[in-house]
């Protein structure tokens, strides 16, 4: 606050207008956090992984990083995950939820705020998509040093999947539309990283009236298995009372 020669109170002194200068403009961006499940040779049960884009430019070039963009004007949050996702993996996940913002000042050289979304992808729709240069899948528990915070951002989304499979059916957004009670089981023991009792997870799976048996029964080596399918009724989780908007 600085007093002009007339006497009265000017709010806004020099070193506040140097601050609003071009390049101190605060910039948005979105990524996301793609989840899928992965069964590598020889491997008792699947593991949680996602994509990661190298990055082609500073700062951090050559580093992974999480596929993502800048925010359009035009355009909502919603719909700028849906694009810069195309964009960057040519993948187009049915579940994409709204996350978290990060947005340390010392995050990155420039003023960005990213917000995040995560996504769900079943084995087979990442076996359909066509594979993009500069993306590869990585285990979760195992990743490289990323570029930016997304190390942390990554050990975050993590958190709130573990925590949210306990209450929503989120677990079906890794599954087919028809699937096993050991199946279900497997998705639930990939995201806990830990063994769940056989028959406790059959009674409170039948008891959470999420899913619906089928007629249909998996044959094999082994006693044939019952085919469930989840009911469309019950929400992936709730988004509470705001409405998607695209």
């Amino acid at each position: 606050m600085t007093r002009t020669a007339s006497g009265t109170v000017d709010t806004v002194d020099s070193a506040a207008a140097a601050r609003s200068t071009a390049d101190d403009v605060t910039r948005v961006a979105v990524s996301t956090v793609i989840f899928s499940l992965r069964r590598d040779e020889g491997d008792t049960c699947p593991s949680v992984v996602l994509p990661l884009v190298r990055r082609t430019r500073d700062p951090f070039e050559g580093d992974w990083a999480l596929p993502g963009g800048w925010l359009d004007s035009s355009e909502s949050l919603d719909a700028a995950a849906s694009r810069t996702l195309a964009e960057t993996t040519g993948l187009t996940p049915s579940y994409l939820e709204q996350l978290y913002a990060f947005g340390d000042v010392d995050r990155s050289p420039t003023r960005v705020v990213s917000i995040i979304y995560w996504a769900l992808l079943r084995p087979d729709e990442v076996t359909a998509a066509v594979a993009e240069e500069n993306v590869s899948w990585f285990d979760a528990s195992d990743l490289p040093r990323l570029a930016f915070d997304h190390n942390e951002i990554v050990e975050y989304a993590l958190w709130r999947l573990r925590n949210k499979v306990g209450y929503s059916r989120i677990a079906h957004g890794l599954l087919a539309d028809e699937f096993t009670l050991a199946d279900l089981r497997e998705v639930y023991e990939a995201i806990l990283g830990r063994r769940l009792d056989p028959a406790n997870f059959r009674r409170q799976a039948e008891g959470s009236h999420a899913i619906t048996p089928t007629d249909r029964f998996r044959t094999g080596s082994h006693r044939p298995a019952r085919l469930y399918r989840y009911d469309h009724d019950v929400e992936l989780a709730d988004r509470g009372p705001l409405v998607a908007r695209h």
